[in-house]
């Protein structure tokens, strides 16, 4: 199946809600190696996103009407590092895909495109215990999936699970970019923050995509 508008839409919705009911756990991820407020960030990013996707008379035109919408939001709503970041990836992403309806291809080049953006405006690598550490193993387990034919929910399945472990595997890590990095070695065993809340949203995107099929 391709994904449409009424996908993308579902997801920005999922996302939101996936958002919501993780507040407190992003937010307490972020209490113990950040400033505190991941989850409140989002949460307040993600309720004025679904507000203004409510205000619209019609349904956007294409697929990177409502990425676009969701960056702008992020970007004007969203206080401490998430905005900027998230914003410059849904908006990166936005700009691949202006059309009615993605196939496995322009799912992957709106992953690449979101993990452009993430590194472009926080200039960070795998390894340094970001939201990179999700979005990296991400992009390179779609990239793989996708061959001739294949179906666009089976991409954002292996992107997400792939986002998922990612996440998982910066516990572990010592943090040396961002906040997190002033903690040094005291930064080990905990996650971060913005790797979890990105494999929220990648797997919001699978759950989509199912839920339409």
């Amino acid at each position: 199946m391709a994904l449409d508008v009424a996908w993308a839409v579902r997801w920005v919705r999922l996302t939101a809600g996936l958002v919501t009911e993780h507040r407190a756990y992003l937010t307490e991820l972020d209490r113990q190696i950040g400033d505190n407020d991941h989850g409140e960030n989002l949460y307040r990013g993600y309720t004025a996103v679904v507000a203004r996707l409510d205000a619209l008379e019609g349904p956007p035109a294409q697929v990177g009407d409502v990425l676009k919408l969701v960056a702008t939001t992020l970007m004007s709503t969203v206080g401490g590092a998430a905005g900027p970041l998230y914003g410059t990836a849904y908006l990166r992403a936005a700009k691949v895909t202006g059309l009615d309806e993605l196939d496995a291809g322009a799912v992957v080049a709106m992953l690449e495109a979101g993990l452009e953006g993430i590194v472009a405006r926080g200039k960070a690598v795998p390894g340094e215990k970001t939201m990179v550490d999700a979005w990296s193993p991400a992009v390179a387990a779609a990239q793989a999936a996708c061959v001739e034919g294949v179906d666009p929910v089976v991409v954002l399945e292996a992107a997400a699970t792939a986002a998922e472990e990612g996440a998982v595997a910066t516990d572990p890590m010592v943090a040396t970019k961002g906040r997190a990095s002033y903690l040094g070695e005291r930064s080990a065993g905990h996650r971060d923050p913005g790797a979890a809340s990105s494999a929220l949203l990648v797997r919001a995107a699978h759950t989509a995509a199912v839920d339409g099929a």
